[in-house]
């Protein structure tokens, strides 16, 4: 996504600012309070926030408070959760962050220390869960480092009015583990290895379902293959696959969809054939 000149020398300004500032911060240990007024500084200063109209301080919560929320055109956009900028982010930080935007209804929310900032985007499915999307330490970022800038860019007000951090995420849940786990599984990808296995070993013969059992148990991680989300994920190549097959025969081929026939023996040099 193109970055105008003006927010992109903005973003790298605003690193350039508040690196020494952080680093500072740190060698002092300064506690939650203070780290969050360097948060909301670098709202306004990196990110391009309004920090008196577009920043909430202690936000309420179902009788209890989100250090900051962010609002874009008067409706909420993200709940950040602050730790002191000495205090590592742990799993109990996270699940803290998380239940706040899950009782709000936000898809979004940051756990920072001001050094570290980590994004996750929220699904209310049942059960709720949450995805980890960015993970920034800006100390070992450079202003003059185009993906860094990039990275910031999707948390500055004008990447999310052009809907960059949802963009990025679904980028992340195309190529997600557990997507390309279904892909490989699936008989075209299978039928592919093995006429790369036959050439090979042509006179090797094995069959898609062997080859299918060595990869779930030797060579994919189980969590991969296992679960909802990769339930979900074989859902979505097979409903792919028909698809594909429904288009194939309004175009008159009755044939599978991208299935690749390998007869068994030698391996020519011609192309797989489609069924």
């Amino acid at each position: 996504m193109p970055i105008p000149k003006k927010v992109a020398d903005r973003l790298a300004a605003g690193l350039k600012r508040f690196k020494p500032v952080l680093e500072a911060a740190k060698d002092r240990d300064v506690n939650e309070s203070d780290t969050s007024m360097i948060v909301t500084d670098m709202l306004a200063e990196i990110f391009g926030f309004d920090k008196y109209a577009e920043v909430t301080r202690e936000y309420a919560i179902r009788g209890t408070y989100c250090d900051l929320a962010t609002k874009i055109d008067g409706q909420l956009q993200a709940l950040i959760e602050v730790k002191a900028i000495g205090l590592g982010l742990r799993d109990n930080h996270i699940k803290q962050a998380v239940d706040y935007a899950a009782n709000q209804g936000v898809e979004w929310v940051t756990l920072t220390n001001g050094v570290n900032w980590k994004v996750f985007s929220v699904s209310f499915s049942k059960p709720i869960s949450a995805d980890l999307v960015l993970d920034l330490d800006l100390l070992s970022m450079s202003p003059s480092d185009e993906d860094a800038i990039e990275d910031l860019f999707l948390l500055s007000k004008e990447g999310i009015q052009r809907s960059g951090l949802d963009a990025y995420n679904d980028q992340l849940k195309v190529r997600n583990k557990f997507n390309l786990a279904a892909l490989i599984l699936s008989d075209p990808i299978l039928h592919t290895i093995r006429r790369e296995l036959k050439r090979i070993s042509p006179d090797v013969r094995i069959s898609v379902e062997e080859i299918k059992a060595a990869m779930s148990h030797e060579v994919i991680k189980r969590d991969a293959i296992e679960g909802e989300k990769a339930t979900e994920a074989q859902r979505l190549v097979s409903r792919a696959a028909s698809k594909a097959l429904r288009q194939r025969r309004a175009k008159g081929d009755d044939g599978p969809a991208d299935t690749i026939v390998v007869e068994d023996g030698p391996a020519s040099g011609a192309a797989a054939t489609q069924a």
